[in-house]
C-alpha cells in the first residue's frame, strides 16, 4: 500500500536576497539617524561596511530613492534626503485621510477572527515600546495598521502607505523621542484599538485625527525650527 504523500510546509514569507538586506539595512540606518539628514552616501565607504559591490549600493540608492529618503544632487551625489514641514504637513493630510477611512470601515465590518488579530499586533507593538533601537516599533507599528487595512479592505490605500513608510517612520522616530508630548503615542494607538473592536467608526476615525494632530504638532515645531532661510 502506498503511504501518503506529506504535504510540503507552506513558505510563510520569501528569504530575503542580498539586495533585500542591503535595502533594510540603509533604510534602517536612515530612519534611526545613523545618516544625518544631507548627508553624502559614498559607494565605497558603503561597500566595505557592508560587504557588498558598488552595483548593489546603486541599486540600494536608486530604490531608496524611490522612496523618499535618499535625494541625488547635481554634482554632489546621493545624499540622505532632508524633511521639511511643508513635505511632513502633507504626509500627514495623506494618512489622515487614508487612515482615517481604514479604521472606520474596519470598526463597522471587520470579521470574528479579527478581534485577536488585532490585539495580538497591538500587543506585538506594546512589547517593542521599551526598544533600545526604534526600527523593532516601526516594524510593529506597520503591522498594526497593515492587519487594520486589510481586515477593511483597502489594498489600495495600503500601497500608497507603503511607497510613504519609509518617510512615515522618520516622522514616527521624530515624534516618539519627543520628551514633552502631550498625550503618550500607546494612548492614541489604545483609543483605536478599542473604538474599532468596539464597532464605532465614528470614535475609531477621532482617534486616528487626534493621533495625527499631536504628532503633527510635535513634528511642527521641530521641522520648523530646523529650516533656515536661505543665505
Amino acid at each position: 500500500m502506498n503511504s501518503p504523500k506529506a504535504v510540503l510546509p507552506k513558505i510563510d514569507q520569501a528569504p530575503m536576497t542580498l539586495r533585500d538586506i542591503v535595502q533594510d539595512r540603509m533604510r534602517t540606518a536612515i530612519i534611526e539617524g545613523h545618516f544625518a539628514p544631507g548627508e553624502r552616501l559614498v559607494e565605497r565607504p558603503l561597500c566595505d561596511q557592508l560587504g557588498v559591490s558598488r552595483t548593489v549600493i546603486r541599486e540600494t540608492i536608486r530604490y531608496l530613492e524611490a522612496e523618499g529618503l535618499v535625494e541625488i544632487l547635481p554634482n554632489r551625489g546621493p545624499i540622505v534626503a532632508r524633511m521639511d514641514w511643508g513635505q511632513a504637513r502633507q504626509i500627514y493630510q495623506i494618512r489622515r485621510q487614508l487612515e482615517g477611512a481604514a479604521v472606520a470601515a474596519c470598526a463597522v465590518a471587520h470579521g470574528p477572527a479579527f478581534p485577536a488579530k488585532l490585539m495580538g499586533s497591538f500587543a506585538a507593538l506594546q512589547a517593542t515600546m521599551d526598544d533600545a533601537e526604534w526600527i523593532g516599533v516601526m516594524r510593529a507599528t506597520t503591522r498594526f495598521y497593515e492587519d487594520i487595512f486589510t481586515e477593511a479592505g483597502h489594498s489600495i490605500a495600503w500601497d500608497i502607505v507603503q511607497r510613504l513608510n519609509g518617510r512615515i517612520s522618520r516622522l514616527r522616530v521624530l515624534t516618539l523621542s519627543a520628551k514633552d508630548r502631550p498625550r503618550p503615542g500607546m494612548s492614541h494607538m489604545t483609543a483605536i484599538r478599542d473604538a474599532i473592536l468596539s464597532g464605532d467608526a465614528a470614535a475609531a476615525q477621532q482617534a486616528v485625527e487626534d493621533h495625527l494632530d499631536d504628532a503633527a504638532a510635535i513634528a511642527k515645531t521641530f521641522l520648523s525650527s530646523e529650516e533656515k532661510p536661505d543665505a
